[in-house]
């Protein structure tokens, strides 16, 4: 069985991560869309709501696990027993970093592998950074989040007292 691990914020979780989630899902057996926790970080959206979406996008998939992890990404790739790494690229500033990330990793887990997967050209601008950007300065997010989880995320803002799309 071949599994991967794509880790990241999803804060939110986006187009972009639906995109490299779906393609994982057409090349392995198992994919962990694992939620990647900073404590010393403030997240947008609180870990358990940012899972709530991800599980909810993908309930109809029983090849994806929706996991939360507190550390570093070698120890989640030992931990779930894989050695495939993903990781979305949108330009070669991403690339720069990933592959950054990827050598110094490497040194504590000499067997990763990582797997690039480039995002496609009209989606090269999504970024939950950009969500967050369009929410603060009162635009149009909505086709950045994926549309299964639409109306969840509308929800979950509204529950942290935040203008969105219904409210602008």
């Amino acid at each position: 069985m071949r599994k991967c691990i794509f880790a990241g914020s999803f804060d939110p979780p986006t187009t972009g991560h639906k995109y490299v989630a779906d393609c994982c899902l057409q090349m392995f057996d198992e994919v962990v869309l694992a939620i990647m926790v900073n404590t010393q970080k403030t997240g947008f959206l609180p870990v358990l709501e940012r899972k709530k979406l991800l599980e909810k996008l993908y309930e109809n998939e029983p090849r994806a696990k929706v996991i939360t992890f507190e550390g570093a990404a070698v120890d989640l790739l030992a931990i779930e027993d894989t050695r495939f790494y993903v990781r979305g690229v949108r330009d070669c500033i991403d690339f720069e970093y990933e592959n950054r990330d990827f050598n110094a990793s490497r040194a504590y887990m000499p067997g990763m592998i990582a797997v690039y997967i480039p995002a496609p050209e009209e989606g090269r601008h999504v970024s939950s950074t950009l969500v967050k950007n369009c929410l603060y300065f009162g635009k149009d997010y909505t086709y950045m989040i994926p549309e299964e989880i639409r109306d969840d995320f509308e929800a979950a803002l509204k529950a942290l007292g935040v203008k969105g799309e219904s409210d602008v």
